[in-house]
């Protein structure tokens, strides 16, 4: 591994570290001291959590270096319980937010009525943390229930409407279906990707379009899962660029691999699409981060359109939504993204917006003198933990109207 990616990696794992150790310090306080717990449960639970703290980055590890199938279990339990984790703690500070807005409307009124503060009664405190503690754990299954099945399930088809001032009226209905952030690896397999090869072609497209994510793992351990994408039917062909991802999973063995599935890759060049008489250009660059993963590799959009009829429509697919302000201005009129997951877990999809200008859906998207739009996927599988809470997974059918 190159000195800088190791780098990268080692301060993600530290900072990780500390983000799910703060959290799960936070569940100790609210499910273990405040309910006191008595012995021997206070002791194995205190021991799980300290335990559970560490499997997120043990699973990254596992993820990238653990030999089969060792590369499989351990994920699966850290990543899964990652997911309980942070919905337990999404219940509880909401919880306890609410519990100290009160607790703080009291405070005020007593004092501006002059009243002293009532004595605390420790056993009412003990039951009120109990409870609390029961009722998060209630809460937390129930969402983990509704959003396991949410993820684990069919995709949802998405139809996606968008006008192209420079569509053709020949090619009006012209459809692309849009597979993308499939993350097939330890909990995402042969059957799931079967059944994504299955909804997609039942749609009928003229385009297949992957934007990236397809992978976590190697072609070795992954190649036959993902080798059912080659019963994908499209009547102008299956198209692919990639996603950061791929530069995790060994970029090169993938790129061969699905060219030898009959899937055109495109890395920042563009074909011409459509009928002899009536067509537009589809261009698809390397995922933005892709320059700081391989050294063979870079986000050019500028090669992708160089030479270009600019009076020809231009569809774009790139993993990432945040060169759109590039992409406009280089004249682009849609741009097909994912990335985001669309949240994935809410309220995830906060901190996804602060880094991203497009979490999901379609967007105009405006630059000086120049307009054009961005449909951002919320993904066809899920990264880390089976969970999709309120971002269910999905397969958008985009249909270009002139």
């Amino acid at each position: 591994m190159p000195v800088s990616r190791a780098l990268s990696f080692s301060i993600f794992l530290v900072v990780s570290l500390a983000v799910v150790g703060g959290m799960h310090t936070y569940l100790w306080m609210r499910l273990v001291r405040d309910p006191a717990l008595p012995e021997p449960w206070h002791r194995i639970a205190t021991v799980a959590l300290i335990v559970l703290a560490f499997a997120m980055p043990l699973g990254m590890i596992a993820l990238r270096a653990a030999p089969q199938p060792l590369a499989r279990v351990v994920p699966v339990v850290a990543f899964g319980w990652l997911g309980l984790a942070f919905m337990c703690f999404c219940v509880l500070v909401s919880v306890d937010l609410v519990r100290a807005a009160a607790r703080g409307g009291e405070l005020l009124a007593d004092w501006l009525r002059r009243r002293p503060d009532p004595p605390v009664d420790p056993a009412r405190r003990l039951l009120v943390a109990r409870a609390l503690a029961g009722g998060a754990a209630l809460a937390t299954g129930g969402a983990a229930a509704l959003s396991f099945r949410s993820a684990t399930g069919p995709a949802e088809v998405t139809d996606v409407p968008v006008r192209l001032e420079r569509l053709p009226p020949a090619l009006s209905g012209f459809t692309i279906a849009q597979i993308t952030d499939l993350h097939v690896g330890p909990t995402i397999g042969e059957r799931d990707v079967r059944r994504v090869v299955e909804q997609t072609n039942a749609l009928r497209p003229d385009v297949v379009a992957i934007t990236g994510d397809l992978v976590d793992g190697s072609v070795r351990d992954l190649g036959r899962a993902v080798g059912e994408l080659a019963r994908l039917r499209a009547r102008l062909g299956v198209f692919f660029v990639t996603g950061n991802h791929e530069y995790y999973s060994g970029v090169e063995e993938w790129l061969e691999a699905l060219g030898a599935m009959g899937i055109r890759v495109l890395r920042n060049e563009r074909v011409r699409i459509g009928d002899p008489a009536a067509s537009i250009d589809l261009a698809g660059v390397d995922d933005w981060s892709a320059a700081h993963r391989n050294g063979g590799h870079e986000n050019d959009l500028r090669l992708a359109l160089e030479g270009r009829d600019p009076d020809r429509g231009l569809v774009l697919l790139a993993h990432q939504p945040r060169g759109i302000e590039a992409a406009v201005q280089a004249g682009v009129e849609l741009q097909l993204s994912g990335h985001t997951h669309g949240g994935q877990i809410v309220p995830f999809n906060l901190l996804v917006a602060a880094a991203q200008p497009y979490v999901r859906g379609l967007h105009r998207h405006a630059e000086p003198g120049r307009a054009g739009q961005i449909f951002v996927s919320r993904g066809t599988g899920y990264w880390g933990p089976p969970f999709r809470l309120g971002s269910p997974p999905e397969i958008a059918r985009v249909v270009l109207t002139s």
